[in-house]
């Protein structure tokens, strides 16, 4: 049984280990032993001594540098977001728990997409070590960070940041944002932005004999540099006090969904002296499953300086096909209009000793404006119909396929050595990108990684990125030493950016000092797995997670009466994408229309605004790709639909006079 009275890992650390170092101790004591000190989680550590000392070591550096570097060592709860600036991916912080010590991290990662290549960057002014931190980009193309926590090595003292930083995505220059009055430090928040302000909300403070959950609410205006704390009155409804949520921008603001906290509760604790029944106080742990939106309303032009923004929370109904069990750990990243949210991990109480729990590794996609979830499945790639096509329409680009495909092929040989396992589909040769370098071919898998849960994403260029997380099996926890990387647009597979073994678990095996049947089990758990592998084994997987055999997840309907704000959808008579339509097609198809659509609004808004025509062809190309996301869930069924039917590209008869070829039936 894991042991999962934590969902973000940073949040209820402490009593994870409380938790685990008393049962040690109660089964060290029926045996006889004499050792509890040294399993005992009391030190003697000075925190802001081991801070300041980190503090000397950051001074040694005298400038920035940045230099290459093998991927990030395995750590959990640190922060993964694309440059808002070019195609890289920036990785900081975070910590690792090998079962007997937590290590915590500065660094400060970029990864070069374009050459699969990490940098390591130094500045003699960064944050501390941290980990539970959250950070955000701004309109502006900064990313600011706030916030995080920092323990002891034995986790048996936390430290809560209040630090507020501003980070050059090109420069790689951090620069401390000092302020008077700014948010409380916390851990487990999370932040987002609109317009020229930074959105933070919720988290927790750990003191030693509590954990403290928080739902106050802080702007950031980066242009006044001021921050603020709108006070709503006592009976305005707002969202419960949590960690772990996802929170998302948003035109009138920002999207807030799920989350995690513990509130207090009774339980029962047997019978008294006198027949009675004796009571407990217990944390109950929450999932929570509802939506809020944040409507955050600017002052007037002519209000006076440093004026409040006016801001209110609008409760909606739960969303449609929310995941069913709920769990906790699903990380979301924006992208696109959606909430893109990956594993997660749900508990069942079991007995007083533990939990029982499930990990996922389901990949889901919320509709923010239908406040809907859809699932995401991997899609072999169409190779077969897309060479029939290519032959029939055009013998030339036949040959430049072939050209272009032996190409890559002399590329995955020069890499590593042979064309073995060589796989790559044709469907990505086409025009509607430009020719990227060639680069080394990586392993590509058509199921998901394996389940967990605190997962660190971030998207760039319309590719999911999947760095790290946790999964625990008995005692043990694994921190994920991998990243992989998925097409949103093709869901073709699950490529590798880079994967190690795990370090091994330096502290005690579930249950091995408790009975003989627990040690075979827990033999049993060490066997699995074992060949040709150095580090910490993970148990096998069933085949109910192996993606071609597993069954479609179950998803929930949300009843009426859940409350919340209807959502009225009208009808929508704008141009919508076909199956197997690309978003190049679909614009060229449909770009007058959106060109009248845009021409439109010019006309109701301010007639006077002109626009060249580069100019209104860019906004009827961005209203065409946000419609082509939007409804890219219900196309993507369809298409499975309809190729499961033998059915596939779909041409519209005015298309044939313009290709004979194209417009055969396949």
């Amino acid at each position: 049984m894991g042991k999962k009275d934590k969902k973000s890992k940073t949040a209820e650390q402490k009593a994870r280990v409380a938790a685990k170092q008393e049962k040690k101790a109660s089964q060290k004591e029926k045996k006889g032993k004499s050792n509890d000190a040294a399993d005992s989680d009391a030190e003697d550590v000075d925190l802001d001594a081991i801070r300041a000392e980190y503090e000397q070591q950051q001074a040694q550096f005298l400038k920035i540098t940045e230099s290459s570097c093998e991927p990030p060592s395995a750590r959990a709860s640190a922060t993964l977001i694309g440059s808002p600036s070019s195609r890289e991916l920036l990785l900081f912080g975070g910590e690792y728990f090998n079962g007997a010590l937590a290590t915590f991290f500065n660094d400060l990662f970029i990864y070069l997409i374009d050459k699969d290549e990490w940098r390591k960057v130094t500045s003699p002014n960064s944050p501390l070590p941290r980990s539970g931190h959250a950070w955000t980009r701004s309109i502006a193309g900064d990313i600011y960070l706030f916030g995080g926590e920092f323990s002891s090595p034995k986790q048996g003292t936390f430290y809560h940041y209040n630090d507020f930083w501003k980070l050059d995505p090109l420069s790689r220059e951090w620069s401390r944002i000092e302020s008077k009055k700014g948010p409380p430090a916390r851990s487990g928040h999370r932040m987002t932005f609109f317009k020229s302000y930074i959105v933070l909300f919720g988290g927790f403070q750990d003191t030693s004999q509590q954990t403290k959950y928080l739902h106050d609410l802080w702007l950031y205006d980066t242009h006044s540099y001021t921050w603020y704390n709108p006070v709503l009155p006592p009976a305005t409804q707002k969202p419960d006090p949590r960690s772990s949520f996802s929170i998302h921008p948003h035109d009138a603001g920002a999207i807030l969904y799920g989350g995690y906290s513990r509130v207090k509760a009774t339980a029962s604790a047997g019978k008294t002296k006198g027949g009675g029944q004796a009571l407990r106080s217990v944390l109950k742990p929450i999932v929570y499953q509802d939506t809020w939106f944040l409507r955050i309303t600017q002052p007037p032009i002519d209000a006076p300086a440093n004026t409040s923004p006016t801001i209110r929370w609008e409760r909606r109904k739960k969303p449609v096909n929310s995941p069913n069990p709920s769990r906790a750990g699903a990380t979301q990243v924006y992208h696109k209009g959606r909430g893109i949210a990956f594993g997660g991990v749900h508990d069942v109480e079991e007995s007083e000793e533990g939990m029982e729990s499930e990990f996922f590794d389901n990949l889901l996609a919320w509709n923010i404006e239908r406040n809907r979830f859809f699932q995401l499945t991997l899609r072999r790639p169409r190779a077969t119909a897309k060479r029939q096509v290519d032959d029939r329409s055009n013998r030339k680009g036949r040959g430049k396929l072939d050209e272009e495909e032996l190409l890559r092929n002399l590329a995955t040989l020069e890499a590593k050595g042979s064309l073995e396992a060589v796989d790559t589909p044709l469907e990505q040769v086409n025009d509607d990108s430009d020719v990227a370098p060639i680069k080394p071919m990586k392993p590509s898998l058509f199921s998901m990684p394996h389940p967990r849960f605190n997962a660190q994403l971030a998207v760039q260029d319309d590719v999911l990125y999947i760095f790290g997380g946790t999964y625990e099996h008995g005692d043990r926890e694994y921190t994920f030493d991998e990243m992989w990387a998925i097409d949103l647009g093709k869901l073709d597979g699950v490529q590798e950016i880079y994967k190690r073994e795990l370090d091994n678990w330096q502290g005690s095996e579930h249950g091995s000092d408790v009975s003989a049947s627990d040690d075979e089990e827990q033999s049993e758990d060490d066997d699995v797995d074992d060949e040709g592998n150095a580090g910490v084994p993970l148990p096998t997987l069933d085949s109910e997670h192996q993606l071609d055999s597993k069954e479609p997840e179950t998803l929930e309907t949300p009843d009426d009466a859940d409350g919340g704000t209807p959502i009225t959808i009208a009808a929508d008579t704008r141009p919508h994408p076909r199956p197997f339509e690309s978003l190049r097609e679909f614009f060229t198809r449909t770009s007058t229309a959106w060109q009248d659509i845009v021409l439109e609004k010019m006309r109701s808004g301010d007639p006077s605004v002109s626009r060249s025509i580069k100019e209104l062809r860019k906004l009827a190309f961005d209203q065409a790709e946000t419609m082509w996301w939007d409804c890219r869930e219900e196309i993507t069924a369809l298409e499975d639909e309809q190729e499961a039917a033998g059915i596939g590209d779909i041409v519209s008869i005015t298309d044939r006079s313009h290709d004979a070829a194209a417009g055969r039936r396949r």
